[in-house]
């Protein structure tokens, strides 16, 4: 075998690594609310969740899936998040909520009295069970853990080839 030979599959390993992202696999994943604090505050929710080439999640939006409303969501959010959580909680992804569409009435729900909200997703996985950490940040620069949240996984959102997420939403959870 030639040097060529590996280089050639080095570079095509390299390349399909960078194209990653236009393989990405999007997925709606619902859950409904396992304990009392979830079902005062959420019900259930279906996440939007795009994975990477080697199974990585990323939450790009959470669906009310029993009535009107939506929230964006924004990967990161400092240190201090995970500083506040509850001894033994899921380590996981940081999100920002955004506050446009309905993401300051969920900040709202979520951390009454706090000027920002933030979520820790644990681990988002078809057919097992997810937790979600509330974080806020108060007036005086201070976070505090707000409440956990705990669904029990629901089933997956049939969505048609070749269309984009946003026109994949049903329409019960209104305009992306």
């Amino acid at each position: 075998m030639s040097r060529a030979g590996p280089s050639l599959l080095l570079i095509a390993t390299l390349a399909g690594a960078a194209a990653s992202p236009a393989v990405a696999d999007t997925r709606f994943l619902s859950f409904d609310a396992s304990d009392r604090p979830t079902q005062a505050l959420t019900r259930g929710v279906t996440l939007e969740v795009e994975r990477g080439w080697f199974g990585a999640t990323l939450v790009k939006n959470l669906f009310s899936s029993t009535s009107r409303g939506s929230a964006r969501f924004e990967r990161g959010g400092p240190d201090q998040v995970r500083r506040v959580l509850p001894q033994g909680a899921a380590d996981g992804g940081v999100y920002s909520i955004l506050a446009d569409g309905d993401g300051r009435a969920l900040s709202r729900a979520l951390c009454p009295g706090a000027d920002e909200a933030f979520i820790v997703v644990g681990r988002v996985r078809a057919g097992h069970p997810l937790t979600i950490e509330t974080v806020g940040r108060w007036a005086d620069g201070q976070f505090r853990h707000c409440v956990s949240l705990n669904y029990s996984y629901r089933g997956e959102w049939a969505t048609m080839q070749g269309s984009s997420p946003a026109r994949d939403v049903p329409a019960a959870f209104g305009n992306n």
